[in-house]
Parts: C-alpha cells; structure tokens; sequence
C-alpha cells in the first residue's frame, strides 16, 4: 500500500512538472494571462478535471508558474553568480547570467517582463508575487554594490539603490531590443551599458589599481 502510494505521488509530481513546464512556455511568449485550466488542458492532453487536480483556479496556475519562473531563474542565473567573490565581481557575473537565462532554459522570451509588464497595474496576488520577486532580486543587486563600496571597488558617493536601478534599465531595455526589434546587436549593447554603469561606479583607487 505504501509503495503504491509512492508510486502514485512521483506521478503526480511529474504531471505537475510537466503541466508547469507547458505552463512557463506559454507564459514567455503568450503571457500568463493566456494560462487557463482550459487551455492548459487542451496541451497537456489531460482533463480540465486533471488539472483542477492540481491547480484549484486560474490563479492558482499562475502564481504556481510564476514560482517555476523564479526557480529556474535561481538554478540559471542567480546560484551560478554566487560562485564569483561578493561585490563587483559576483555582479558582473549576475548580469551576464540574466542575459543569457532564458536562451539557456529554452524559453523565447522572459516569463518575468512578461508578467511585469500584465500586472504591474492589477491588485492582486499575482501583482504581489511579481513585486515581490522583484524587490529580491533588487536588493541581492544592492547589496552586491554595498561590498563593492565597502570593498574599494565602487566609489562611496555611488547609491545601491540607483545602481539596481540602472541595471534593471539596462536588462529591460535588452529584452526588448530582442524580442521586440529583433536586434541583432541587442547583447553587446547590453554589455557595453553594463561596463558604463561599472566604469562610472568605480572608485578612483580602483580604476588606477
């Protein structure tokens, strides 16, 4: 009996990995306002009542395919980061790993602007769930700039906050560029952004080191 009950819930785990992972596509290039139980099911095969068995409302399905979103982005972009010394460098590393997350998970576009983009507007559960993300990732970048400040490797006058703000421009305006204009050029001009903002973050001492 235990065993069958094993069985049956690696199954279930795998139906829902599997509906999630239709479900973080759908939302990259449709967005998640596209993901309902309905069409879901249509593309899963399975029974609209298949899948209320795993997500109890449309809601429910997004904010369960934003949590995916967000853990794929951490295995991707954001643990890799941590294998570089806190500060300039682990930053460095950061960005090129956003860069480059979706083309490495697969995905045409990022889930994330997409979702930003639906319910920065809409109060709600999903608008929280966004906002908060985004606030994490914010800080982590701050923080980062915080070493680097305390470091030598950034100028005190430079504000963590504004630099987090800066960054996310430039991922933002990355994006866009590609999914949007189809620019080829879209990655280096990212880059050449990103070296800009760390040329002018640089303290004096560091940049003549």
């Amino acid at each position: 009996m235990a065993t069958t009950n094993k069985r049956l819930a690696r199954k279930g785990e795998e139906t829902r990995a599997a509906i999630l992972d239709i479900a973080v596509r759908q939302s990259a290039t449709q967005g998640f306002d596209a993901l309902t139980i309905g069409r879901l099911a249509a593309l899963t095969g399975l029974s609209k009542s298949g899948l209320f068995a795993h997500f109890g409302s449309k809601e429910e399905l997004q904010l369960a395919t934003l949590d995916e979103v967000v853990r794929r982005f951490t295995e991707t972009a954001y643990l890799p980061s941590l294998a570089a010394p806190a500060g300039a460098q682990r930053l460095s590393l950061l960005f090129v790993n956003w860069l480059l997350w979706t083309e490495r998970c697969g995905l045409k576009a990022c889930p994330m602007m997409s979702a930003m983009s639906e319910f920065d507007d809409q109060p709600g559960p999903m608008h929280d769930a966004v906002a908060q993300q985004m606030r994490k990732l914010d800080r982590e970048v701050a923080r980062n700039v915080q070493v680097a400040i305390e470091s030598g490797d950034f100028s005190g006058a430079i504000q963590p906050d504004q630099f987090a703000f800066e960054l996310f421009g430039i991922i933002a305006a990355c994006y866009r560029n590609h999914s949007l204009y189809r620019d080829a050029e879209t990655g280096n001009r990212a880059k050449a952004a990103f070296q800009r903002l760390i040329d002018c973050a640089r303290s004096p001492s560091a940049s003549t080191a």
